[in-house]
């Protein structure tokens, strides 16, 4: 699979290579560059032949549209998974926070009920088997 993926890579570096040689060329056309015109457009249709034979060969590649976004705006497509990454590690610890907010509340929360209904609370930790001692 990766080498079909760089086999097509490759092909389409080729094939704007090749484009970018045709505009030059087109761009100051004189009659005798004729051949090498007609000789450019033959290794474009050629190089897209190889392209459509590829692209059967790595159709689960998929694309995030946010990458394309990166392109547009010029920066460099690989920050993406970067970019990614530091969301996520900083989403799960934004979570981890709520987490250990939470715990502290309801280890507050227990104290205050157990010092407001001791009997109650004893009955409850002696339900869930809980054997922490009572503050």
């Amino acid at each position: 699979m990766s080498s079909s993926l760089e086999q097509l890579e490759q092909s389409l570096e080729q094939f704007v290579e090749n484009i970018r040689q045709i505009k030059i060329i087109v761009s100051d056309f004189q009659p005798q560059g004729q051949n090498v015109l007609n000789q450019k457009i033959q290794t474009v249709v050629s190089g897209l032949q190889e392209i459509e034979k590829l692209k059967s060969q790595v159709q689960d590649v998929h694309v995030p549209l946010e990458v394309f976004d990166y392109i547009d705006s010029g920066r460099n497509p690989q920050l993406y998974t970067k970019d990614c990454m530091e969301k996520a590690m900083n989403k799960n610890e934004a979570v981890r926070g709520k987490i250990d907010s939470y715990r502290r509340f309801r280890a507050h929360l227990l104290v205050e009920l157990t010092s407001v209904f001791p009997a109650e609370m004893a009955k409850y930790r002696a339900i869930r088997g809980d054997e922490r001692p009572s503050s």
